[in-house]
């Protein structure tokens, strides 16, 4: 007979998701608060979504964040494949140790120091910074994840298939985006997502990197929040828990169609 979990077990499920998620819980109640004073409860009210809409440094902020996101992470999910493919396709190529340790690096390096050495290398290279430079900068952190992501799952990828299309007269090129990529696909977009994230969420490495113009939402929102918290720090962040919420729902969705689709009956 099956046992459940010890209340032991219970327990420390309990107290760790509380842990996690009562404060985000409580960001998102204080979201509604009517009162200014976000220690202080008013009573229901939405008024602060409507504040925030008009606060146009936020608006600006959140615009060059989705810009920079979107824009890294497809660079990142490009450039991470094709490195994850080099890695697990061509064998013991010369100077596979140096160019797999430096595509690893981001994920070990401090993220200060990445900051730091990237400001000397634009500063260096003559190159203003702006949203150009915090692209590059998310784009170099990114990388790393999407080719971890997409390099485990072409190690467990059956080559007979690629061959196959060969053997039926496929070019290794055709066979690779007819073949392989639709196969690796929900890594490709497990890393995009993860990519496009981490680039959301990165606050250390932009302040090195942005310039005039270039200010990121997390950028904004540590600035205000040194100040002291307004309601509508709360606000933007419960739309930022939404947005990645839904984003992370309707991929699991997509992925669980796509299963079952491919899936013979």
């Amino acid at each position: 007979m099956r046992r459940g979990p010890s209340p032991f077990n219970l327990v420390s499920m309990t107290v760790g998701f509380a842990f996690l998620y009562l404060p985000i819980l409580l960001l998102v109640i204080w979201s509604f608060n009517a009162s200014k004073l976000v220690t202080v409860w008013g009573g229901f009210s939405t008024k602060w979504y409507g504040t925030l809409f008009q606060n146009d440094q936020l608006m600006a902020a959140a615009w060059v964040t989705i810009r920079v996101g979107l824009i890294s992470a497809t660079l990142a999910t490009v450039l991470g494949t094709l490195a994850a493919v080099a890695l697990t396709r061509h064998g013991a190529f010369r100077g596979r140790t140096l160019f797999s340790g430096m595509s690893y690096a981001p994920l070990v390096m401090p993220e200060v120091i990445m900051g730091l050495s990237l400001l000397l290398l634009f500063v260096a290279l003559g190159i203003d910074r702006g949203i150009l430079t915090v692209t590059l900068a998310h784009t170099t952190l990114t990388m790393a994840y999407v080719t971890v992501v997409v390099q485990s799952r072409l190690a467990t990828f059956d080559r007979s298939l690629e061959e196959a299309a060969q053997d039926l007269g496929a070019t290794p090129t055709r066979a690779f985006w007819q073949v392989t990529l639709p196969n690796i696909l929900p890594a490709v977009l497990a890393g995009w997502m993860l990519a496009f994230t981490l680039s959301l969420d990165d606050l250390v490495i932009a302040s090195f990197t942005s310039g005039p113009g270039s200010t990121t939402l997390p950028m904004r929102i540590y600035s205000q929040v040194r100040l002291g918290v307004s309601p509508e720090i709360n606000a933007v962040c419960t739309l930022l828990i939404g947005a990645v919420t839904i984003g992370v729902i309707c991929w699991s969705i997509g992925m669980k169609w796509r299963e079952r689709t491919a899936t013979p009956a």
